[in-house]
């Protein structure tokens, strides 16, 4: 008796402290995000705080020239960056979606569960690639194509970026439509189609409002992994610091610019607390997307309880 109760209490200790050691990564995983939040504020607030700059002027001035000392004095108007990001990000979204949609339907509605499961995994593959191999294309291949098919004085352009982000926004955006509709329950299609819908019909108006929840979220992930992407933008957009005035000139945007200048900015002088300081917008606008997808979700859900 006293050998069964031994490892009974060995049990119950080995599973408290497999529970106290998973809660305690939980919660250390669940803080990363809010430390790394917490040190790009204090070092991005340091153009505000320290150098006297405002918000209003870093976000709406184009006139960007830090001053790489401790002193500062210099102009940290950032809007070109933003402009670049929205301007690229926005363009790649609109060459994506309707590609991605369609994809989403074809694999879902039309292609047999053979062509599925063949055409599923290839729009995965694309995810894996390296951001250096869609930049290296671009600017091997995607570039001179451009250039000798539109008017365009170097190549290196916002639509060539736009282009770049857009592949390589495509499978996040299709899978997730794809899983999405999926989910719509077979019955309601059957339900449409007693009624006399044709197949489109269906789609149109049963499956895609049913899974707009989903293809919402898979939009606004897309637009996350727009926005953050760096080494593949910097390689086709030319770099040049001035407003996107032409899908067909060079432009720069925010995670180029830091990915270019951080390097050689002074550490504690005004350039690289500006650059902080795009970090800082660009972690908030993470963090914007991912507050849109949880209440898109719980818009879902409660729309699906009622």
């Amino acid at each position: 008796m006293n050998a069964i109760e031994a490892a009974v209490s060995r049990a119950h200790r080995s599973e408290k402290a497999a529970r106290t050691f998973i809660t305690i990564c939980g919660i250390g995983m669940a803080l990363v995000p809010f430390l790394i939040g917490a040190f790009l504020f204090i070092k991005g607030t340091d153009t505000f705080f320290l150098f006297g700059h405002g918000v209003g002027e870093f976000l709406f001035s184009g006139e960007w020239n830090p001053s790489d000392t401790a002193e500062g004095g210099g102009q940290v108007g950032a809007a070109k960056f933003l402009a670049g990001s929205l301007v690229t990000c926005l363009l790649a979204l609109i060459i994506t979606l309707p590609l991605s949609i369609s994809s989403a339907i074809f694999m879902t509605e039309i292609a047999s569960p053979r062509t599925r499961r063949l055409i599923q995994p290839a729009i995965e593959l694309f995810t894996g690639i390296p951001s250096v191999v869609y930049g290296f294309v671009g600017m091997t291949v995607l570039i001179p194509f451009l250039r000798s098919l539109f008017p365009m004085p170097f190549g290196f352009s916002v639509l060539a970026a736009g282009i770049v982000l857009a592949i390589m926004i495509f499978p996040t955006i299709t899978t997730m439509a794809a899983d999405a509709m999926a989910a719509v329950p077979k019955a309601w299609r059957e339900a449409s189609y007693g009624l006399g819908a044709t197949r489109w019909e269906t789609i149109a108006h049963v499956v895609l409002p049913a899974a707009k929840g989903g293809i919402f979220t898979g939009i606004i992930l897309g637009l996350a992994r727009a926005l953050g992407e760096a080494l593949a933008v910097a390689m086709v957009i030319g770099q040049m610091k001035v407003f996107p005035t032409s899908l067909f000139l060079p432009a720069s945007t925010l995670t180029t610019a830091i990915s270019a200048d951080m390097g050689g900015a002074m550490e504690g002088g005004e350039y690289s607390a500006a650059l902080w300081t795009m970090a800082l917008i660009l972690f908030l606008l993470s963090f914007l997307f991912i507050f849109l997808i949880h209440q898109l979700n719980a818009a879902s859900s409660l729309k699906g309880g009622k």
